[in-house]
Protein backbone atom coordinates (compact mmCIF):
# COMPACT_ATOMS: atom_id res chain seq x y z
CA UNK A 1 0.00 0.00 0.00
CA UNK A 2 1.12 3.35 -0.83
CA UNK A 3 0.87 6.47 1.42
CA UNK A 4 -0.05 9.31 -0.38
CA UNK A 5 -0.80 12.45 2.19
CA UNK A 6 0.06 13.22 5.58
CA UNK A 7 -2.12 14.92 8.19
CA UNK A 8 -0.88 16.32 11.53
CA UNK A 9 -3.88 16.01 14.52
CA UNK A 10 -4.35 19.41 15.69
CA UNK A 11 -7.33 20.68 18.39
CA UNK A 12 -10.25 21.03 16.03
CA UNK A 13 -9.64 17.75 14.95
CA UNK A 14 -10.88 16.18 18.25
CA UNK A 15 -13.22 14.81 19.86
CA UNK A 16 -14.79 14.93 23.74
CA UNK A 17 -12.39 12.46 24.75
CA UNK A 18 -9.37 14.66 22.94
CA UNK A 19 -8.57 12.22 20.58
CA UNK A 20 -9.42 12.35 16.71
CA UNK A 21 -12.98 12.70 16.14
CA UNK A 22 -13.83 9.66 13.45
CA UNK A 23 -16.16 11.90 11.54
CA UNK A 24 -12.98 14.03 10.60
CA UNK A 25 -10.71 11.11 9.81
CA UNK A 26 -13.82 9.69 7.38
CA UNK A 27 -13.52 13.00 6.10
CA UNK A 28 -9.99 12.80 5.07
CA UNK A 29 -10.46 9.47 3.77
CA UNK A 30 -13.06 10.42 1.31
CA UNK A 31 -11.46 13.31 -0.03
CA UNK A 32 -7.91 10.81 -0.53
CA UNK A 33 -9.89 8.61 -2.08
CA UNK A 34 -11.78 11.46 -4.62
CA UNK A 35 -8.08 12.49 -5.08
CA UNK A 36 -6.41 9.22 -6.22
CA UNK A 37 -9.55 8.04 -8.24
CA UNK A 38 -9.42 11.41 -10.04
CA UNK A 39 -5.81 10.97 -11.18
CA UNK A 40 -6.41 7.02 -12.07
CA UNK A 41 -9.33 7.66 -14.37
CA UNK A 42 -8.24 11.60 -15.56
CA UNK A 43 -11.48 12.64 -14.82
CA UNK A 44 -12.42 15.30 -12.31
CA UNK A 45 -16.00 14.29 -11.91
CA UNK A 46 -16.06 11.22 -9.46
CA UNK A 47 -18.61 10.21 -6.61
CA UNK A 48 -18.01 8.10 -3.43
CA UNK A 49 -20.88 5.22 -4.13
CA UNK A 50 -20.37 2.68 -1.05
CA UNK A 51 -17.44 2.00 1.95
CA UNK A 52 -17.29 -0.86 3.73
CA UNK A 53 -16.98 -2.21 7.26
CA UNK A 54 -14.83 1.00 9.22
CA UNK A 55 -12.40 -1.00 11.40
CA UNK A 56 -11.41 1.67 14.39
CA UNK A 57 -8.68 0.00 15.88
CA UNK A 58 -6.18 2.65 17.76
CA UNK A 59 -6.84 6.04 18.10
CA UNK A 60 -4.64 9.28 17.37
CA UNK A 61 -4.02 12.29 19.82
CA UNK A 62 -3.40 15.70 19.67
CA UNK A 63 0.12 16.32 17.77
CA UNK A 64 -0.18 12.56 16.34
CA UNK A 65 0.64 12.62 12.37
CA UNK A 66 -1.16 10.24 10.56
CA UNK A 67 -0.62 8.60 7.05
CA UNK A 68 -3.52 7.79 4.61
CA UNK A 69 -3.04 5.13 2.57
CA UNK A 70 -4.92 3.44 -0.42
CA UNK A 71 -4.45 0.91 -3.08
CA UNK A 72 -6.72 -0.55 -5.84
CA UNK A 73 -8.65 -3.73 -5.24
CA UNK A 74 -10.41 -3.78 -8.68
CA UNK A 75 -11.51 -1.75 -11.48
CA UNK A 76 -14.82 -2.22 -12.61
CA UNK A 77 -16.90 -0.50 -15.89
CA UNK A 78 -17.67 2.66 -14.63
CA UNK A 79 -15.90 1.77 -10.91
CA UNK A 80 -12.66 1.78 -9.07
CA UNK A 81 -12.78 -0.10 -6.16
CA UNK A 82 -10.41 1.35 -3.19
CA UNK A 83 -8.73 0.09 0.07
CA UNK A 84 -7.62 2.26 2.45
CA UNK A 85 -5.43 1.93 5.79
CA UNK A 86 -4.39 4.74 8.39
CA UNK A 87 -1.48 4.37 10.70
CA UNK A 88 0.58 6.58 13.05
CA UNK A 89 3.27 7.89 10.93
CA UNK A 90 5.82 7.88 13.77
CA UNK A 91 5.17 4.02 15.29
CA UNK A 92 2.87 2.69 12.40
CA UNK A 93 0.37 1.05 14.60
CA UNK A 94 -2.64 1.19 12.16
CA UNK A 95 -5.66 3.44 13.22
CA UNK A 96 -8.52 2.49 10.57
CA UNK A 97 -8.83 0.35 7.78
CA UNK A 98 -11.58 0.41 5.29
CA UNK A 99 -11.46 -2.82 2.65
CA UNK A 100 -13.41 -1.72 -0.06
CA UNK A 101 -14.33 2.27 -0.98
CA UNK A 102 -16.36 2.12 -4.30
CA UNK A 103 -15.90 5.24 -6.48
CA UNK A 104 -17.73 6.08 -9.63
CA UNK A 105 -16.35 7.88 -12.60
CA UNK A 106 -19.30 10.28 -13.80
CA UNK A 107 -19.74 11.67 -17.18
CA UNK A 108 -21.08 15.85 -17.92
CA UNK A 109 -24.52 14.41 -17.97
CA UNK A 110 -23.69 13.41 -13.96
CA UNK A 111 -24.76 9.65 -14.99
CA UNK A 112 -21.68 6.99 -14.22
CA UNK A 113 -19.50 6.66 -17.46
CA UNK A 114 -17.34 3.73 -18.66
CA UNK A 115 -13.66 4.69 -18.15
CA UNK A 116 -11.71 2.07 -19.84
CA UNK A 117 -8.95 1.26 -17.03
CA UNK A 118 -7.94 -2.14 -15.89
CA UNK A 119 -4.97 -1.21 -14.49
CA UNK A 120 -3.54 1.47 -12.10
CA UNK A 121 -0.95 3.81 -13.73
CA UNK A 122 1.15 6.73 -12.69
CA UNK A 123 1.37 9.76 -13.58
CA UNK A 124 5.18 9.77 -14.52
CA UNK A 125 4.25 6.56 -17.14
CA UNK A 126 1.93 9.06 -18.20
CA UNK A 127 4.28 12.23 -19.20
Amino acid sequence: MRFHTRKWIKPEDLNANSTLFGGRLLEWIDEEAALYTIVQLENHKVVTKYMSEIDFRASAKQGDIVEIGIEVVKFGKASITLSCEVRNMMTRETIITISNIVMVNMGEDGKAKAHGKTEVEYVKDRL
